[in-house]
């Protein structure tokens, strides 16, 4: 087995069990939150290193598609921009979550897609090319888009600018990936050996960098979480629901084909809930990454569980789950 191979099969296995790894140290986090609290300093630092993993990911191709294909495009990105804020409102509202908790729902909702709903397209049999783009499209967007939604809809119960929101987008979303597609287009075109070790083990290391945001968030909000879990859980749900659905349903009812919408259904439906993370954890008080990390753990549960059922529905046979963590 080559040194390739050996990072490939890391990155495989590691990415496959994701759920399992997060469910894991999530459980540690309950059973002795003094050990991952310190990790919550460094959230913003991991989701970087994450992002910069998306980096690599992509290629320029993948941004000429927004040229060749703009309405869908924009369909899916805007249901998303539109749709998954409003939806995240009314469930505050609706259930009467208290404000200090219900802001990481509006972050949730207004965050852009999570790379997540690539692999997800994939496994459901979807237009990955269409998910790359809109997930590019709403994360290059987000340092405008995020911080608007979350003034408007909860601007009375909070402080932070519109510019400190989109400065702190910028360093930890933007700059990342752009770092990242650099150094793929370098790496690709002078050092293509290295391009491929890199690409075979940053899943893992995205996994890793996932799974310390989320214990970290849960190690900080033990009381909370096992207080406010019940209502917590149904709104996430509920919320992911209605992304995947209206992502599918409305743009099929809109004539588009049944791989785009399947993209749609998973780009509106499975958000960047570590961006999320950490911007509740800079700006708000630290009840505010609660939804956002129950989201996190919640939809590498349903995004599988549709993509399933649309092979189903395919009569073809699931293809092994290797999730890009989000």
């Amino acid at each position: 087995m080559t040194g390739i191979q050996l990072l490939e099969r890391i990155g495989r296995v590691t990415s496959k069990f994701f759920i399992v790894w997060v469910a894991l140290f999530a459980g540690l986090a309950l059973y002795t939150p003094e050990t991952f609290t310190p990790l919550g300093n460094y959230i913003s630092e991991l989701l970087a290193i994450v992002m910069l993993g998306m980096g690599l990911t992509l290629t320029i191709p993948d941004f000429k598609r927004i040229i060749e294909r703009p309405i869908d495009v924009i369909i899916g990105a805007g249901l998303q921009w539109v749709l998954m804020p409003l939806f995240a409102y009314l469930l505050v509202v609706g259930l009467s979550i208290p404000w200090e908790i219900g802001v990481g729902m509006i972050l949730v909702g207004a965050a852009p897609g999570g790379t997540a709903s690539n692999v997800m397209t994939y496994l459901g049999r979807g237009d990955v090319a269409l998910s790359v783009t809109i997930t590019s499209v709403t994360t290059l967007a987000a340092p405008i888009v995020m911080p608007a939604w979350t003034l408007l809809l909860a601007g009375e119960q909070i402080t932070v600018t519109f510019a400190e929101m989109a400065e702190e987008i910028v360093l930890i979303v933007v700059i990342p990936v752009i770092v990242g597609l650099g150094l793929r287009y370098v790496l690709d075109r002078y050092a293509p050996t290295v391009a491929k070790a890199g690409l075979s083990i940053f899943p893992a290391i995205s996994v890793a960098a996932i799974v310390a945001i989320v214990a970290a968030v849960v190690g900080l909000n033990v009381d909370e979480i096992l207080a406010a879990s019940a209502i917590v859980l149904l709104a996430v749900v509920l919320h992911n629901m209605l992304g995947l659905g209206a992502g599918y349903g409305i743009t099929r009812s809109l004539g588009m084909a049944e791989d785009r919408s399947r993209a749609c259904a998973f780009e509106v439906g499975l958000q960047n809930s570590g961006l999320a993370v950490a911007i509740a954890i800079a700006f708000f008080d630290p009840l505010a990454a609660l939804v956002p990390a129950v989201f996190s753990v919640w939809h590498n549960i349903s995004g599988p569980a549709l993509a399933t059922l649309f092979t189903y529905l395919d009569g073809e046979p699931v293809m092994d789950y290797e999730p890009a963590a989000e």
